[in-house]
């Protein structure tokens, strides 16, 4: 499957096919990882690293994976670019698709600005443009995050129930991209979705309606529900994470005072025993502990949090390899 030159910035953007090409070239860049089998498919490639927003797991996974595949990744924080001085987004995507091979952005913490910026440098680029992460989709987290579900219980998802479910926690007003995400791609592979938040963190109306389109296509099904127990029952996977409140990203300190009425939405082991007997516990990290989850179900047997994070690595390299 040629997906050479493709942008990534939004799972959606793909067809299954797609989406399942790279997830089989994932394994196999995980399993020559694993076997110290070099693999240095992109040599002598640039990607730019263009970052709006602070970053752990997506910065390192890409800066090893380019590294790993045989090329280069240039990282560079927005405010010391001339994007800060108001640079748009034609002339970036257009000079630096004569400088490199690729265009990875992180931009998500203002909704309504991210995606659409990211789509006009795409617009102009040509080279691929990737999504580090923005106000509607966190693409390679969801790549990730599908490989490891189907590590854990095989190819056919038909049917599996996930909670993606709102927590709290005090640190800051987070992005609402992964539960976004999560509900987009999920219903795509027949998975059982369920929404669980409180009134006010309702998200982004169009991701809710593909959610919707998606699940009455492949007969999954998804539903949003006002209460964390009620995801819980029965599910195989749950993923509980915190939110902002969609109006209210220019005023976090308010929202934040909102959200204290609902410390009660925290992943703790009462919640974990209405899952079933072998489900497993997701979180793209970082985890406000003791706030969103407890360190009895983090660190606990139903977790697999770190291999999720281990799979950000080989996603993101095979992606990379497939379009660069």
């Amino acid at each position: 499957m040629n997906l050479k030159g493709r942008d990534f910035i939004s799972t959606q953007d793909w067809t299954k096919e797609e989406l399942l090409s790279a997830l089989d070239k994932a394994a196999d860049l995980k399993k020559k990882f694993k076997q110290g089998i070099p693999h240095r498919e992109l040599p002598d490639k640039t990607v730019f690293l263009f970052f709006f927003d602070k970053s752990t797991r997506t910065r390192n996974s890409f800066e090893a994976g380019i590294t790993q595949l045989g090329g280069h990744g240039h990282f560079i924080e927005a405010h010391t670019s001339q994007i800060a001085h108001g640079e748009s987004p034609k002339d970036m995507g257009i000079i630096l698709s004569g400088y490199g091979h690729g265009i990875a952005i992180r931009h998500d913490l203002v909704p309504g600005e991210g995606n659409r910026y990211m789509r006009e440098v795409a617009k102009y680029a040509e080279i691929p443009v990737l999504n580090m992460q923005c106000d509607v989709d966190h693409p390679f987290q969801m790549m990730a995050d599908l490989m490891t579900i189907r590590e854990k219980f095989g190819p056919d998802l038909k049917g599996k129930k996930i909670a993606v479910s709102w927590a709290y926690a005090p640190s800051y007003a987070k992005p609402m991209s992964v539960p976004q995400g999560l509900i987009m791609l999920m219903t795509r592979f027949g998975m059982d979705v369920t929404l669980a938040h409180p009134p006010e963190y309702s998200l982004m109306e169009e991701t809710l309606a593909t959610a919707k389109s998606n699940a009455n296509e492949s007969g999954g099904r998804f539903k949003i529900v006002d209460s964390m127990e009620e995801a819980f029952k029965d599910a195989d996977v749950v993923y509980p994470k915190s939110w902002g409140i969609q109006s209210m990203f220019d005023r976090p300190e308010e929202a934040l005072e909102i959200s204290k009425k609902y410390k009660h939405w925290i992943c703790d082991s009462d919640k974990m025993k209405l899952a079933g007997p072998d489900s497993i516990y997701m979180h793209c990290l970082p985890a406000d502990r003791g706030y969103e989850v407890t360190d009895e179900v983090i660190d606990g047997p139903h977790s697999v949090v770190y291999q999720e994070a281990e799979n950000r690595l080989h996603t993101c390299k095979a992606i990379m390899a497939l379009t660069m």
